[in-house]
């Protein structure tokens, strides 16, 4: 969408449920304590999220033009430290992924600063969490090339899925706990990460997974460049060194490029973020998950709100989850 788009949507006006999903974040963003600043950088962060990403993204001319209207809330991205504390996202495995969208009860928690080693935007809470909606991945369409497909981007719980359909019913549709789940497994397959996104000016909590190719995600463009954005799983890949076969595979997979190959497979403990995308790619089975002490705690879901009826889909996914945490 291009300037002259929006002012022309501006004038337009709203529909009714443009109004009432706006209005329901705004009076959630007021309850939550949000300052008036944060709770107009949210609305303009989840209406216009394809100007704000591919502003900040700069790959595409046509979305370089956005800068102007965005520079009030992108400007804060030249202070990295400040960045990632008010917008990151937590490395989750495969498995704790497909658990998050399993969630079928309320939940209202701040995580610890042990598993988001961060101030603010650390909350976890899920209203009405059966309400998912695939989002088109703002990252993926700021690309000239982008990844497909690009609805693997995961908007849960209220009041956000409402306001993302209500605002772009062109790009977002509402999905099953079931079709989130195959879209986590797909992606896992596809050799991407599972972040859980919080953002201070998102109520200060979490809002989406997204479903990250490190060729196209701008958080871990980020993160790559020193800020701060990406959270460590608390794992981290272990070797079994009999059962390696030297191939290579994990070594072309993995995004982080924690993974290195002189004759022995070596990890890069620093630089592993624990995501499981080398577990998965290795056909001995020679790689695993296992907790790290120096790394921030787990996003452990099960721990957090046990989901209802989950047990029968995750034997299911057994198979295609292998090497599990140790």
């Amino acid at each position: 969408m291009g300037i002259g788009a929006i002012i022309q949507a501006w004038l337009r006006g709203p529909t009714r449920e443009k109004r009432e999903a706006t209005r329901r974040m705004m009076r959630t963003g007021r309850a939550a304590g949000l300052s008036w600043w944060k709770r107009l950088h949210g609305y303009v962060y989840a209406r216009w999220p394809y100007a704000y990403i591919g502003a900040a993204i700069g790959e595409r001319p046509a979305l370089r033009l956005h800068l102007p209207l965005m520079a009030p809330w992108l400007a804060l991205a030249l202070s990295p430290r400040r960045w990632g504390e008010s917008y990151h996202g937590k490395v989750l495995p495969t498995d704790e992924a497909t658990r998050l969208v399993q969630i079928r009860e309320p939940v209202n928690l701040t995580l610890s600063e042990q598993v988001i080693p961060f101030e603010t935007a650390r909350d976890l809470v899920l209203v009405d969490p059966d309400h998912i909606a695939a989002l088109e991945c703002p990252c993926r369409t700021a690309r000239r090339e982008p990844c497909l497909p690009l609805d693997v981007c995961l908007i849960v719980g209220e009041p956000f899925v409402s306001f993302v359909l209500a605002h772009h019913p062109e790009r977002a549709r509402r999905i099953t706990a079931e079709e989130a789940t195959e879209i986590i497994v797909a992606e896992a397959d596809r050799g991407h990460v599972h972040h859980a996104f919080f953002k201070d000016a998102m109520l200060g909590r979490f809002y989406a997974i997204c479903n990250c190719c490190s060729c196209c995600c701008g958080a871990m463009a980020a993160h790559r460049s020193g800020t701060p954005m990406l959270i460590s799983s608390g794992y981290v890949a272990q070797v079994d060194a009999e059962s390696c076969r030297r191939c290579g595979l994990c070594v072309e997979r993995c995004p982080f490029g924690a993974l290195s190959l002189d004759g022995h497979l070596h990890v890069d403990e620093e630089v592993c973020m624990g995501c499981g995308v080398c577990v998965r790619a290795c056909p001995q089975g020679a790689l695993a998950l296992a907790r790290h002490a120096d790394k921030p705690e787990p996003l452990l879901i099960s721990e957090i709100a046990p989901p209802q009826e989950m047990a029968t889909l995750l034997d299911a996914l057994d198979s295609r989850i292998p090497g599990g945490v140790a």
